[in-house]
């Protein structure tokens, strides 16, 4: 089992460091604070190339897979969660072309979100249907060769931002798990529109909307794969992005305890750096642990994407990495404040901004509840077991 990383992703990985520190880093209070999107910072990864990092060099990427990208997203959520968000969403309304897509629609959509010449957002989730992903009830009826749609669709990420939108949709409301199609809506299609901005927590450099879809008239040509066939393509897409967001938590959590770190080097109590207290060094350790079982947990979940072990059958593997680096990110923003005290309650400390920030991953791809039902499933049906 070789752990080493190849020269691209060291290039990736290193390349992200350099702009998470140089460029991300001292804006991360002024993104939080005026929960404005940053052009600034999606400029520099479009100049970077690191916008196209998990697509396929055919469409203008740099072809390196959701390995690549998680050591791109890693490095940038170790500062900001905002900023990471947006390299995510490369990956995220993007998969369902690359897994079904036409090849007009790949060159197109891939094409141009590789570039940075395109945004995508992706709308599956709606006021009724989260976790229950068969719940949705945002219809798509065929009227002269085209679709109608109807339906809205809550916390979008990007979604004001966005050139187009990948939507989850019934095209045969009977056939609950059957009857699903996965649509492009691109932005300025008639009927198709943006809705409440979220008023959030944390992360709040990238926005989450309604989408609000009212007699949308889609052309055939933006279905993706065959009708009927969209709820294995959502299932995959959102497999393909759990260690994506996995990453996020494996940045953060190394982030937060750093900055702890140094904090309680400098920090005096008793006479001595409080990083000599025993109480605190074993919160530190701790969190050590679960980092390094978070990094291999979450390229192990990487690899397996890329090698294209995203079936329900890998599903659970998927969710260990996604709800284990996570959680671990939760339990560190934890420690780090209790660490700072008083400091790291301050508005003025990076600590008490990730802490708000972290707290959106044990939410979004799948709640820490649903991957622990997916596990679950999967021990009870031998597909995971110990003997």
């Amino acid at each position: 089992m070789d752990f080493q990383l190849g020269d691209e992703h060291r290039l990736i990985r290193d390349t992200a460091r350099r702009i998470a520190r140089e460029k991300v880093l001292p804006r991360v209070f002024e993104i939080d604070q005026s929960m404005e999107y940053p052009e600034d910072i999606f400029r520099t990864f479009k100049e970077a190339g690191l916008l196209g990092t998990a697509l396929p060099d055919k469409y203008g990427g740099a072809g390196a897979g959701v390995l690549g990208l998680c050591l791109a997203v890693e490095e940038v959520a170790k500062y900001c969660q905002s900023s990471a968000l947006i390299l995510l969403l490369t990956k995220l309304p993007t998969s369902a072309i690359q897994l079904a897509g036409s090849e007009e629609q790949k060159q197109r959509f891939l094409g141009g979100v590789a570039t940075g010449q395109l945004r995508g957002a992706f709308g599956l989730t709606e006021p009724a249907a989260g976790s229950d992903v068969a719940g949705i009830r945002t219809v798509a009826r065929k009227r002269n060769g085209d679709y109608v749609l109807n339906g809205t669709k809550v916390w979008i990420s990007g979604a004001s931002v966005a050139d187009f939108c990948t939507i989850g949709a019934k095209t045969d409301a009977s056939a609950r798990t059957k009857g699903f199609s996965v649509f492009i809506v691109e932005r300025g299609t008639p009927g198709f529109r943006v809705g409440k901005h979220e008023k959030k927590m944390g992360v709040r450099g990238v926005p989450n909307c309604e989408l609000i879809m009212e007699d949308c008239v889609v052309p055939a040509r933006n279905l993706v794969g065959p009708e009927n066939s969209g709820f294995h393509v959502l299932m995959r897409t959102l497999n393909t992005v759990r260690p994506v967001v996995a990453a996020r938590g494996l940045g953060a959590s190394q982030g937060v305890l750093q900055y702890a770190v140094d904090y309680a080097k400098q920090r005096e109590a008793f006479g001595q750096p409080i990083a000599q207290l025993q109480a605190l060094q074993f919160k530190m350790a701790d969190r050590a642990i679960e980092i390094e079982a978070s990094r291999l947990l979450t390229y192990q979940a990487a690899q397996m994407v890329d090698d294209g072990k995203i079936g329900p059958e890998h599903a659970h593997m998927l969710s260990i990495a996604k709800a284990f680096a996570t959680e671990t990110a939760v339990r560190t923003a934890h420690d780090a404040l209790q660490i700072l005290g008083s400091y790291g309650y301050s508005a003025e400390s990076l600590t008490e901004l990730i802490y708000r920030d972290v707290r959106q991953l044990m939410i979004v791809e799948g709640t820490s509840e649903i991957h622990r039902t997916i596990i679950a499933r999967a021990m009870l049906n031998d597909v995971l077991n110990y003997r």
